[in-house]
């Protein structure tokens, strides 16, 4: 516990010194998020309760929490906020047919010994938990990306306020291909850190590559991986769409 409240202390110094007021807000956001999770959670276990409809108002809480709370509300927020909810909306049937087809619910095999002991009759759809957990999964990636397009392209306007539509879509293009690859490699990389353990488990029993690539742990965590990286694909020229429209749209 010592150790926890030693780091959060040198968090919370280090965000007020280099970012501020926003710094602080940044630091307070992170609570908030886990409160909002940790209700979603507790919602999900009550019966007649749909986990994808509380997992979407949970991202819309943290949508506003990660773009209203840390930044104010201004014109970059509110288009990267309307870009996340499109988005999203596209992006939730697509999980939850994925889900369904490739039958990544429930638990993996490599699991099942440390559960025997506990019942699974939960009363809840797993299937609609993993789609839950992949769109929770997405969200922080989409709001990230949306935000970090929209506010160079404010920039640019601001700078250049006589730029054509079309030139602010295309430089919000542009800031999006630079950013696209870093983001997909960042979620790459939080998987392979996240599970070192179980690939290590893998080597020490002797799966191969074909047993790796065909269990349901591993699977569940590409599928997300790779529909994150769809969300930060899609939302790239919907953000650049949405911004230009907006900031022209404001200025006639």
């Amino acid at each position: 516990m010592n150790v926890l409240v030693l780091l959060a202390a040198i968090l919370f110094i280090l965000m007020v010194v280099i970012g501020g007021k926003k710094g602080v807000r940044s630091f307070f956001s992170l609570f908030l998020n886990f409160i909002v999770i940790l209700i979603t959670v507790i919602l999900m276990t009550s019966q007649n309760a749909n986990p994808i409809i509380l997992t979407i108002i949970a991202c819309a809480a943290i949508s506003c929490i990660n773009l209203f709370y840390i930044n104010k509300v201004n014109s970059k927020t509110i288009t990267a906020f309307i870009s996340t909810v499109v988005t999203i909306s596209i992006l939730i049937f697509v999980i939850y047919i994925i889900t369904k087809k490739a039958m990544i619910q429930g638990f993996g095999e490599e699991e099942v010994e440390e559960l025997s002991i506990f019942s699974l009759y939960l009363g809840v759809d797993f299937i609609k938990i993993s789609a839950a957990v992949i769109i929770m999964s997405t969200i922080g990636a989409i709001t990230d990306v949306a935000i970090s397009i929209t506010s160079p392209m404010r920039e640019i306007y601001e700078y250049h306020p006589t730029i054509t539509r079309k030139e602010l879509f295309t430089s919000g293009m542009n800031i999006g291909k630079d950013i696209l690859g870093s983001n997909t490699n960042t979620l790459f990389f939080a998987f392979i850190g996240g599970y070192l353990g179980l690939l290590i488990w893998f080597k020490d029993l002797s799966y191969s590559f074909g047993d790796i690539v065909n269990s349901k742990v591993f699977g569940a965590e590409m599928i997300t991986i790779f529909c994150a990286g769809i969300g930060i694909a899609f939302i790239i020229p919907i953000a650049a769409w949405v911004n230009a429209y907006y900031l022209v749209r404001k200025k006639k």
